[in-house]
């Protein structure tokens, strides 16, 4: 058999916190600059305000974000928030990852493109050590207003939440990389025009939040890979001095990607293990190796 004279494109969609990084990005250098400290407290605040407000989770943290910031008169901006992302740790192998896996796909022939989407914020991202290999980062972002010269956070310009996560996977099938052409991703295209073949996708994420683009991913042809965090044990229900339950019990990180391969929202699981000969590395490249057999002739 001979390869294909034609380009094979192929992408993975990565979640960001619980899936490259063991942190929340926020919790990393955001709040403690303002104070916080227990990360806790600014998210039970979040809870508080979205219950309150009935409004969505995401945007409820954003606006927290520019009013912990103004209170504590620190200015949000750009250069600020990508500084909050230079100390983000990430998990065994990550940081080798990208040009790794890269230059496995490249030797079958396929031009492998990163993606990040993920409700935690662009900017920080953009300020973290593995930024240069994203094609495209969906997350929340903010509007910028000038303030005595200096880009302040004024209010959000794009939030992404686990629902609306599926519609960037659409993005990038069609090949649109803003958060304004909504129109486009929605009018119909020929598959031979499209950017990205769905069957060309791996989403990989570790949580119930990735769900929608699991599936999504998974009917249109493509993979999902649940990854787990062996750190993270199940945590037991928590009770007050009467014995009632005021916390319930938390499933490990494991289980939870178990929970999902038995539901069929993934295809695979595999520890946070990037490294080189990892279950996780063996996985993508039996996938790449699949995308390759189907596109020789």
């Amino acid at each position: 058999m001979k390869k294909t004279t034609k380009m094979i494109k192929m992408a993975i969609c990565y979640d960001f916190d619980g899936t490259l990084s063991p942190q929340y990005m926020q919790n990393v250098s955001f709040l403690p600059a303002l104070g916080y400290g227990e990360s806790k407290e600014f998210w039970d605040e979040v809870k508080e305000c979205a219950k309150k407000q009935n409004m969505d989770e995401t945007l409820a943290y954003m606006n927290l974000m520019i009013d912990k910031a103004k209170k504590k008169n620190i200015a949000l901006t750009p250069r600020f928030l990508m500084q909050c992302g230079k100390n983000i740790q990430f998990f065994p192998g990550v940081l080798n990852w990208f040009e790794r896996i890269n230059d496995y796909a490249k030797s079958k022939g396929i031009v492998l493109e990163h993606y990040i989407i993920t409700s935690g914020n662009e900017e920080i991202i953009r300020g973290t050590k593995i930024k240069k290999f994203f094609k495209y980062i969906f997350a929340c972002k903010f509007a910028y207003k000038f303030v005595k010269s200096e880009l302040i956070a004024e209010k959000p310009a794009a939030a992404v939440n686990y629902t609306n996560k599926t519609q960037h996977l659409f993005r990038i099938n069609k090949g649109i990389f803003n958060y304004w052409q909504n129109e486009e991703v929605n009018r119909y295209m020929p598959e031979e025009q499209k950017y990205l073949d769905f069957k060309n996708m791996i989403y990989i994420g570790d949580g119930e939040t990735d769900v929608p683009c699991m599936k999504m991913v998974i009917y249109q042809g493509g993979h999902a890979i649940a990854v787990y965090n062996p750190q993270l044990k199940t945590q037991k229900a928590k009770r007050n001095e009467n014995g009632k339950i005021i916390q319930t019990k938390k499933k490990s990180s494991y289980e939870v990607a178990k929970d999902l391969l038995a539901h069929k929202r993934v295809n695979f699981i595999a520890p946070t293990d990037y490294s080189e000969n990892s279950k996780l590395d063996q996985i993508v490249k039996n996938i790449i190796d699949r995308i390759y057999l189907k596109n020789v002739s």
